[in-house]
C-alpha cells in the first residue's frame, strides 16, 4: 500500500528536497531508517509575478518621461525583466521596450526617451523564472510641443512666485523661533542619547567591503536556473570581461535568498571570499562578486557536470540519468583521488583546514575534472548528511574522525580521515556511508574505534589508502603529499602538467618557492592546458 500525506504552507514555485524516515514512535529519531529523498518543485502562483498598484509617470525632459511602478512582491523565483509596451495616439503598431532588472533598479523605473508631442498611453508587465506576468492597466500621458511649453512656463512661474513667497517667510519664522528657544535652553543637555554596548568597537564581521573582485551587475546575464544552494539558488549565466579580450565567459551565479537577513548575506560573502586566496587547478575558482544591489551574486568557474556525490550516482548502470559511460576503473577512481589530494594538499600548504571534505563538495568538470567545490555552500542540498550534536551546529559526522567527533579538534588530519570515506564513496558511486546506522549510532561507532567495511568488489589499492588513512592515532595517518607520492605513477599526462603536487615537486617544498608555484599558477595555466581528458581514458 502506498502512503500519502500533503505538504502545506509552502512557497510557491520553490524547489524542495523531501526526505522520508521510517520510525517506530512518532517523537522519537532514534532507530529510524535512513532517508529516502526526492526533490520537487511547488507550482507558479498565478498572479505573484502581476505588478501591483498602477504605473505613474513624471516628466523628465522635453521629449522624455519616467514611469514609475512597483516589483512583484512575491514572485515566482527571480525577476529577470519588464517589458513596455506604448503607442502614441492614433498610432495602430505599438512599440514594446524590454527593461533589464538592474536597469529599473537604477531608477525604479524606466525613461522613455525621443517621444514626440502628442498622448501615448504605456502598460507594463514583469517576466520571472516562471513566465510574464499579466500587464498593468493603461497610463495615459501627454507631451508638450514646443509652443504648449513656452506658454505653460509663464503659467507656472506667475501661479509660484505667491506660493514661494509665503513659504520663505515661513522658514524665517521656524529659524527665529529654533534660534530664541535654543539660546534659553543654553547649558541643559536635551534630546535623545544613544547608547551603545561597547562604542569602541566594530566587528569588522558584520560588513563586506567591495574590493577587486567586483564585477559590475549590468556584465552579468542570467541563462537557467541549475538547483538550490545553501543560501538560495544557483544559475547558469554569462559573465561579460572577466577574460582578456572582453569575451564572454560562462559561469555559475550564486545567489543569496531573497528572505535572508543582512547577515546571512554577508556570511554568504564571507565564505565565498575564502575562495579569494585559492589558485589551484583542482579547486574551484572564486571569478567574481556582486554584492551591489540584490540580489547579491557570487560568480564561480561552472562545474558543467555537478557535485562528485550525484556524478557517481550517475554511472550507477541502474541510474535514469545514466549518461551512457561504464563505471569508473581502478585508473579512474585513482584519477578522482589524486585530484581531490591535490587540491586538499594545497589547502594544506596554505594552513586552510577544510573542515567538510565530502563527495558532496567536490565538483567535475566538462573535461571530467574533480575539483575541491567552494566551501560552505553544500550543506542544505544533502542536509541529511549532517547532524546536530547536544544542540550545536550541523556536524557531518559519517565524515568526521574520532578526534572531531571527541574534542572538536579540526586539522589536517581530520581532513585525511574524510579523504579516506571520501575514497569509500568512489568506490561504491556514492552510497551512504554507514548504511543502516542511525546518526548517534555512528557517532558512537566511530568513538568506539569503528570504520567503514571494505566495499564489495574493491580494489585492494584504495583499501590500503583507506585503512592508511583511518589510523586511530592522527600522527600514523599519511599527508595528502605522501598519499599523492604512493598514486602519482598512475596520474593522467595532464595531471603531472597542471597539478600543485607536481609544481611542488620541479620548484622544491620550500616556503620560499611557494610564492614561484602561485606564480606560475597565475601566469601559466593556459600554457599547460592539455587535451581534454574523458573518465576512461587513462
Amino acid at each position: 500500500m502506498r502512503e500519502r500525506t500533503a505538504l502545506a504552507h509552502l512557497r510557491h514555485f520553490t524547489e524542495y528536497r523531501i526526505d522520508i524516515h521510517a520510525c517506530n514512535h512518532a517523537a522519537q529519531t532514534v532507530g529510524c531508517s535512513a532517508a529516502t529523498f526526492v526533490f520537487a518543485r511547488t507550482m507558479p502562483e498565478p498572479h505573484a509575478d502581476n505588478i501591483p498598484g498602477n504605473v505613474t509617470w513624471e516628466p523628465s525632459s522635453r521629449n522624455s518621461v519616467l514611469l514609475r511602478w512597483e516589483e512583484p512582491r512575491r514572485p515566482n523565483g527571480l525577476i529577470l525583466k519588464y517589458e513596455i509596451k506604448y503607442s502614441r495616439e492614433n498610432e495602430k503598431v505599438a512599440s514594446v521596450v524590454c527593461v533589464s532588472r538592474h536597469r529599473y533598479a537604477q531608477h525604479g523605473g524606466f525613461h522613455l526617451a525621443l517621444l514626440q508631442p502628442g498622448n501615448y498611453s504605456a502598460k507594463v508587465r514583469a517576466t520571472s523564472l516562471a513566465g510574464n506576468g499579466s500587464w498593468t492597466g493603461l497610463v495615459r500621458f501627454y507631451l508638450l510641443g514646443p509652443e504648449e511649453e513656452e506658454a505653460g512656463n509663464v503659467y507656472v512661474l506667475l501661479t509660484l512666485m505667491p506660493v514661494v513667497l509665503m513659504v520663505g517667510v515661513a522658514c524665517l519664522a521656524v529659524l527665529v523661533f529654533v534660534y530664541n528657544r535654543k539660546r534659553s535652553t543654553e547649558g541643559y543637555p536635551s534630546g535623545t542619547l544613544y547608547a551603545s554596548v561597547n562604542p569602541e568597537y566594530f566587528s569588522t564581521s558584520n560588513m563586506y567591503v567591495p574590493d577587486e573582485w567586483e564585477v559590475p551587475r549590468e556584465k552579468i546575464t542570467v541563462l537557467r536556473e541549475l538547483g538550490q544552494g545553501s543560501f538560495g539558488m544557483v544559475y547558469e549565466g554569462v559573465a561579460q570581461g572577466l577574460e582578456e579580450g572582453g569575451q564572454e565567459t560562462k559561469v555559475a551565479l550564486k545567489t543569496v535568498n531573497e528572505l535572508a537577513t543582512m547577515r546571512e548575506r554577508i556570511e554568504f560573502l564571507n565564505e565565498a571570499s575564502v575562495m579569494k586566496a585559492f589558485r589551484c587547478h583542482h579547486i574551484v575558482r572564486l571569478l567574481g562578486v556582486v554584492s551591489q544591489g540584490q540580489p547579491v551574486l557570487v560568480i564561480m568557474e561552472l562545474m558543467t557536470r555537478g557535485d562528485l556525490k550525484s556524478y557517481l550516482r550517475s554511472l550507477r548502470p541502474e541510474a535514469e540519468n545514466n549518461p551512457g559511460l561504464p563505471p569508473p576503473s581502478l585508473r579512474d577512481m585513482i584519477q578522482m583521488a589524486g585530484e581531490i589530494a591535490d587540491g586538499m594538499a594545497y589547502l594544506n600548504a596554505k594552513k586552510f583546514v577544510h573542515r567538510d571534505l565530502a563527495a558532496r563538495n567536490c565538483m567535475v568538470s566538462e573535461d571530467f575534472t574533480v575539483k575541491i567545490g567552494d566551501f560552505g555552500m553544500t550543506r542544505d542540498i544533502y542536509e541529511t548528511d549532517y547532524y546536530r550534536k547536544g544542540g550545536k551546529g550541523l556536524l557531518p559526522v559519517r565524515w568526521m574522525s574520532p578526534e572531531a567527533l571527541k574534542d572538536g579538534l579540526f586539522n589536517t588530519h581530520s581532513d585525511i580521515w574524510s579523504f579516506g570515506v571520501v575514497l569509500w564513496e568512489i568506490v561504491t558511486l556514492a552510497e551512504q556511508p554507514y548504511q543502516g546506522m542511525s546518526n548517534e549510532q555512528v557517532l558512537h561507532f566511530i568513538m568506539d574505534c569503528g570504520v567503514l567495511e571494505r566495499p564489495e568488489n574493491c580494489p585492494e589499492k584504495l583499501h590500503e589508502l583507506m585503512r592508511w588513512c583511518w589510523q586511530q592515532n592522527p600522527r600514523l595517518r599519511p599527508s595528502f603529499i605522501e598519499i599523492l607520492e604512493s598514486i602519482q605513477e598512475f596520474m593522467s599526462p595532464s595531471f603531472r602538467a597542471l597539478s600543485f603536487f607536481s609544481k611542488r615537486k620541479r620548484c622544491g617544498s620550500s616556503e620560499a618557492l611557494e610564492a614561484e608555484t602561485e606564480q606560475l599558477l597565475a601566469g601559466k595555466e593556459e600554457e599547460w592546458e592539455g587535451p581534454a581528458l574523458s573518465p576512461h581514458s587513462l
